[in-house]
């Protein structure tokens, strides 16, 4: 048998070959077809596109599944906002309701110079791995900002950057989806609401005396700022003072009575930020 009939027979083989695999694929094409609800892929057209989960579900896909299923109210989406909102709800035949933007905050102020370390870190440039070090890491504050920027390579907006050793947040980039939070080892990154006027930018639950030791600039715990409000929008919970803000009325009555200026502008600790605010000359720089 000549070389070219071994080739004319083989092509023939794939060739058939290729012609039933090809008709059992549109065969199971046809059989296993699911039918897709059109408001399914008009939500999708509309979404942003960012896939970033913070609406809770597994991308853009997995939302306009659960919003057409009526799993998922129409405003989740964290990137797309109002607008966006209203366009889903037009799509499903509802009426779009009002959500409140919201945006992270990082509590924690330590900034460089202003909060001890225990050893210098030469390891990879990663807050869960330098989390998994002894110590919980290099810093000497157990709650701090490792400030190696896992939130921010997480981030797909863009709205969060380390600047002096801590994260911060762009307000105006952010969109809410707190997938940053997801990042940090510390917990640090919580939701605050875009209007929020100040903010309480510490999570140490350690009594002031042993803070003192090793941040000049974290909260001590002292009550004053609770004593001060008189909408009882402000209380010390583990040692440190946290903000309701659905009873916070942005009156500024607490942020000059705080010991440790502390709580300031929740604008003040993020990306746009040119120097930290000391509360005095630091004993760590």
């Amino acid at each position: 048998m000549s070389l070219m009939t071994i080739v004319m027979i083989c092509v023939v083989i794939l060739g058939v070959l290729g012609l039933i695999f090809g008709a059992v694929l549109g065969f199971a094409a046809k059989k296993f077809h699911v039918e897709v609800d059109p408001r399914e892929e008009a939500i999708v057209a509309c979404l942003p596109g960012a896939n970033c989960g913070g609406c809770g579900y597994a991308g853009c896909g997995g939302y306009a599944s659960a919003v057409v299923k009526g799993e998922a109210p129409p405003n989740k989406c964290a990137a797309g906002g109002a607008d966006v909102a209203a366009q889903v709800a037009s799509i499903m035949g509802l009426e779009a309701e009002s959500s409140e933007r919201c945006v992270a905050q990082v509590k924690c102020s330590g900034f460089t110079g202003h909060a001890q370390k225990k050893y210098a870190y030469a390891g990879i440039r990663d807050c869960r791995s330098a989390a998994l070090l002894p110590g919980g890491g290099p810093n000497e504050c157990p709650h701090g900002c490792l400030g190696f920027g896992s939130c921010e390579a997480a981030c797909p907006f863009g709205a969060i950057h380390v600047k002096d050793g801590v994260a911060r947040v762009d307000h105006e980039k952010c969109v809410g989806c707190m997938t940053c939070a997801d990042a940090c080892p510390k917990h640090l990154i919580v939701k605050v609401p875009y209007s929020a006027d100040v903010t309480v930018a510490c999570a140490s639950t350690e009594k002031g005396a042993a803070l003192r030791k090793y941040c000049d600039i974290g909260c001590i715990g002292c009550r004053i700022c609770e004593k001060t409000c008189e909408h009882d929008a402000i209380h010390v919970v583990d040692n440190v003072a946290v903000i309701d803000y659905t009873k916070c009325i942005s009156c500024g009555q607490c942020a000059p009575k705080c010991p440790r200026h502390l709580i300031r502008d929740a604008r003040l600790n993020t990306e746009n930020e040119t120097e930290p605010v000391p509360t005095s000359d630091s004993k760590f720089a």
